[in-house]
């Protein structure tokens, strides 16, 4: 697997942002919402990177920085035709790195509350992220699950 920084402008990673866009208001209301339309991720304070295996993508994810000290996890996606291949595994070990080189100290996520979500709060638990209050302008809301970990 190779890990890279992506430009959003390839049609693959055009097609697994919408994959996950329909996704994500398959299985939440539209205010619960909060994964980033492709031209949010074109952020300056958004690095995003894709998950390839010679030409092909196998996922993605994002890194948002909240403040100096602080970042948030954005757009984890693994492609359906590669999940439990350790695709979303090997780019959280990514993102920690960056993160650590960055010298953030903490590191925040939101996902959803719904069952189809287990295995990413699953995946979140098992790289020691942990329930925490809302952060940044998130506000509570039922159907997410915020986490956080310490760096």
């Amino acid at each position: 697997m190779i890990i890279r920084v992506d430009d959003l402008s390839g049609p693959e990673i055009s097609q697994l942002l919408q994959e996950h866009l329909q996704s994500m208001y398959e299985h939440s209301p539209p205010e619960s919402v909060h994964a980033l339309e492709i031209t949010s991720l074109r952020r300056p304070e958004i690095t995003f990177w894709t998950v390839w295996q010679n030409s092909e993508l196998l996922g993605c994810g994002a890194l948002k920085e909240l403040d100096a000290r602080h970042g948030e996890i954005k757009s984890m996606r693994t492609a359906s035709a590669h999940l439990r291949k350790g695709v979303a595994a090997a780019l959280m070990h990514h993102i920690l790195e960056v993160a650590g080189k960055r010298r953030y100290r903490r590191l925040s996520l939101e996902t959803g509350s719904m069952e189809a979500f287990a295995p990413a709060r699953s995946l979140y638990s098992r790289f020691g992220f942990k329930p925490c209050a809302p952060f940044a302008d998130y506000v509570e809301d039922p159907n997410s699950v915020f986490m956080t970990r310490e760096l």
